[in-house]
């Protein structure tokens, strides 16, 4: 059964179609309150009752013309658990209907512990559309328009202790579920499941970083991540873990899965930097693909961090990037 919320009761004429989706949010005008303009991030289009963190029309005029069609967004994913494949996950996730019930463990350095169903969660948290810049790090990209809520709304619920410096996540271990987790799937690709990533505690507690529920105003479907997924926008693809069901807060930096696998290419920061090319490639332009055909694709250079280096290069003040990469 799909996620249900007040807002998914609509019947299936009610989805709003992708054609007219700009059309159908007004842009907020002006902002007010306590917040800087040197403070505020772009890339983000809040919900009409909330304070807006960058002024609308830099916000248009960024990303507007950029978003990637719905069908690039849910046609081409990696998702190794379903297939190495960029289409066939779209394919091998028709089945994946996670319901409400879904449950994410949480636990370590936190005063509260256990086990919260997804519902519990959304019923604490504000959820909000926000467009961002996604960057693989095999040098394509997107602009995808998410559905979610900042992890630190959550962080907020369950309490770390002082003890917490980093959040390791896991995703669902289920070959049943995720063919590509049977033993030998991927020969040489086989990783060791299930897949982990981690963060921070300050990156973890960053504004910018949410945990996606939808895409395009749906519920997520199963190749992106369903139920949930991490969404870092000023790091690799590969650190917005997916179809999460483990949260820890731990004193120590956790094992991440491609930084196990293959620490000389995927370090465990993975931001976005074109001055540090990936050992098979270099990572100073991308390939940013828009349309459904796969034809809408130009290659742009790739911004520092994303282009999110305002919001976010302090997090990393002292830190050598070629070091910690």
């Amino acid at each position: 059964m799909a996620i249900v919320r007040k807002s998914d009761s609509l019947g299936e004429t009610s989805v709003t179609p992708e054609a007219i989706f700009w059309k159908r949010r007004e842009f907020i005008k002006s902002f007010t309150g306590a917040l800087s303009v040197s403070a505020l991030a772009p890339g983000i289009v809040l919900s009409d009752n909330t304070v807006a963190q960058k002024s609308s029309k830099m916000i248009g005029e960024e990303l507007r013309g950029e978003l990637s069609s719905e069908f690039v967004v849910t046609h081409h994913n990696n998702f190794y658990e379903f297939s190495t494949d960029k289409q066939e996950p779209s394919r091998k996730a028709r089945n994946f209907k996670p319901d409400s019930n879904w449950k994410i463990n949480i636990s370590g350095e936190v005063d509260k512990p256990g086990d919260y169903t997804l519902e519990r969660i959304l019923s604490r948290v504000n959820e909000e559309e926000r467009i961002y810049r996604l960057r693989c790090v095999e040098a394509w990209s997107m602009v995808v328009p998410w559905t979610g809520f900042e992890l630190n709304q959550l962080i907020s619920l369950v309490k770390p202790t002082s003890k917490a410096k980093f959040v390791e996540f896991k995703t669902l271990h289920d070959p049943e579920v995720f063919p590509g987790q049977k033993r030998g799937a991927f020969g040489s690709y086989t990783l060791p499941w299930p897949y982990s990533e981690g963060l921070t505690i300050q990156e973890a507690n960053h504004p910018l970083t949410i945990l996606a529920t939808g895409v395009y105003g749906k519920p997520l479907p199963g190749q992106n991540g369903a139920p949930l997924r991490l969404v870092v926008p000023w790091k690799y693809g590969f650190k917005s873990i997916k179809s999460i069901v483990s949260i820890r807060f731990t004193q120590e930096q956790p094992v991440s899965t491609w930084n196990e696998r293959l620490p000389n290419e995927y370090g465990f920061y993975a931001n976005v930097n074109p001055k540090v090319d990936h050992p098979r490639w270099s990572q100073a332009t991308e390939r940013r693909i828009t349309d459904e055909s796969f034809f809408g694709v130009k290659r742009i250079p790739t911004k520092p961090f994303n282009g999110y280096a305002g919001e976010v290069a302090h997090l990393y003040k002292g830190l050598d990037l070629r070091k910690f990469f």
